[in-house]
């Protein structure tokens, strides 16, 4: 088989990996349910302190991803019936993920492939090395009423955060 076949085919092959890729939209600003990977969580751990987290995808941007956060913080704030929150800890973690997808070819064996003009490859099959990036964020806050926000200087208004940060748009259907 000529070597421009292998190519097109390697191409083909490339390009049906990367469709859903292309396809894909941000993680939702929605509740992360049973069995789903993107999603806001949050679990109240005292009377004024909760954990919030916000996980996206592989193509939500670390910079949506903080900021979902900071919006569901906002949220919860105001659910609990308080004005201000503050950070005591937060992080922004990112899991990347390395995938080997096989070069298509006609025949495999185990790390053997066999190839037209010389016979069986010793060196196994032709991979594509795949790496996607995607980012969880989570804080655990403090929510405070207008008295105690007045003497906390690193105190966030609720109120203004929702004002100033919408979620997007959910992905099309």
């Amino acid at each position: 088989m000529p070597k421009s076949s292998n190519f097109l085919k390697a191409a083909a092959a490339s390009a049906l990996l990367m469709l859903p890729a292309a396809c894909a939209h941000p993680a939702a600003f929605a509740p992360r349910g049973p069995g789903q990977q993107t999603g806001y969580t949050d679990r109240q751990l005292a009377a004024n302190r909760w954990r919030v987290t916000f996980t996206g995808n592989s193509v939500t941007p670390r910079e949506q991803v903080e900021d979902d956060l900071l919006l569901r913080a906002a949220q919860v704030t105001l659910a609990a019936g308080y004005s201000h929150f503050l950070f005591d800890s937060r992080d922004t973690q990112a899991r990347t993920n390395v995938t080997a997808v096989p070069e298509p070819g006609p025949y495999w064996g185990r790390g053997w492939r066999f190839h037209p003009t010389f016979g069986y490859d010793p060196f196994g099959p032709d991979v594509d090395i795949i790496t996607t990036t995607s980012f969880q964020a989570y804080a655990e806050i403090v929510v405070l009423n207008d008295d105690q926000a007045a003497h906390e200087p690193r105190a966030v208004d609720a109120k203004a955060v929702m004002q100033h940060l919408t979620p997007p748009p959910s992905p099309p259907a």
